[in-house]
């Protein structure tokens, strides 16, 4: 957990990738071309590290992975530009790295519409219309965007502040399969009965309350990291956000305990964890927004415990919405406990008589 942490506060030290590496194919070699050129190497998002006239050298580069992004300016470009025939810019980027390709192919669209607007504002100009009238003719409508929780626009502060959550949930999963099922793998589950006075809830308790304080202990280093020390936004509570966290901390150990009672072989239960567990970061909304899944996924979303976490941190810490907001998720949480108690009587006969699979 600690190696995650320090992986994913690295990962993005300014708070967006930059300095992606991409080729500009320019086939055109002109002033206009050098200038589009050293205006698109001047944003830090994107680093030319090559220019060339073969799209072939260029692909060749993308397909070794040295690039994300190729940016082509044909022939005649700027002839095309004087004559107003539209000259067509076109570029390519690689989808294997989503941050990256993405990252590169939103730059190359922002150079695109910049030069277009450059073009637009030279040929009014020379058409002896004021700066103001131009700027009226190439933008109509002017936008002013007013971020409200995170003001930065700063990509990690959504990133991290589900993800690292998620994996302490995935490790709370995957341990209280691993304490429960080693317990019947080692046939010791009979003494462990029976220092609880053979009281199956006192032996769940007794179990998984020292994991879940280790849990909790971890996941209050995240939120004073978060919030006090790196200085993440919190429009809301910080008690409910932590309450949020608590619960699904015992939501997951709850998963691991009817994976476990379903299917008492730590080999499989390990599996079909690490699988359940891992799906709740494409199913929680915080990468993919949930209202734009297919029906039948969006339901299977809330049967993910980081889903209804996930709704908790934004009414929270971005929203900073009224508390009724939260009980919601808070009691999706705790409906979790309801096949805990459905798969009780297995799990109790499995810990009892030890009837663990030797295949």
């Amino acid at each position: 957990m600690l190696v995650a942490i320090f992986f994913f506060m690295t990962l993005m030290e300014r708070g967006a990738a930059e300095n992606i590496p991409i080729a500009v194919v320019d086939h055109d070699q002109t002033t206009i071309s050098r200038r589009v050129c050293h205006e698109m190497q001047a944003t830090p998002s994107v680093d030319i590290i090559m220019i060339t006239n073969s799209f072939a050298e260029a692909r060749e580069a993308m397909q070794q992975g040295k690039l994300y992004g190729i940016f082509v300016i044909p022939e005649g470009f700027y002839s095309n530009l004087v004559a107003f025939k539209r000259p067509q810019l076109d570029f390519y980027t690689t989808n294997a790295y989503t941050v990256g390709g993405n990252t590169a192919y939103k730059q190359m669209l922002t150079m695109v519409n910049l030069a277009s607007g450059a073009l637009q504002r030279e040929v009014l100009r020379k058409k002896g219309m004021t700066d103001d009238v131009i700027m009226h003719r190439i933008q109509p409508i002017a936008v002013e965007a007013h971020l409200l929780a995170n003001p930065w626009g700063n990509y990690t502060i959504y990133l991290v502040s589900t993800v690292l959550p998620g994996i302490l949930g995935v490790i709370a999963l995957l341990l209280t399969v691993f304490a429960i099922g080693f317990e019947l793998k080692t046939k010791t589950s009979t003494v462990w009965l029976r220092v609880a006075g053979g009281d199956y809830t006192v032996a769940m308790i007794g179990k998984l309350l020292p994991y879940t304080f280790i849990y909790m202990l971890l996941g209050i280093t995240c939120h004073v990291l978060f919030y006090y020390i790196v200085g993440f936004p919190v429009m809301g509570s910080h008690l409910r956000l932590l309450w949020g966290l608590l619960l699904f901390i015992m939501a997951m150990e709850i998963m691991g305990i009817v994976l476990i009672g379903c299917m008492p072989t730590l080999r499989d239960a390990l599996s079909v964890g690490a699988l359940y567990s891992m799906l709740g970061f494409s199913l929680s909304g915080f990468t993919y927004p949930n209202m734009a899944m297919l029906p039948f996924v969006k339901a299977l979303s809330n049967l993910e415990p980081l889903r209804h976490y996930y709704l908790i941190y934004v009414n929270e810490a971005l929203l900073g919405a009224p508390a009724m907001n939260s009980v919601w998720p808070g009691l999706a949480l705790t409906a979790f406990m309801i096949p805990a108690l459905c798969v009780a009587p297995r799990l109790h006969r499995a810990l009892k008589y030890q009837n663990y699979p030797l295949k």
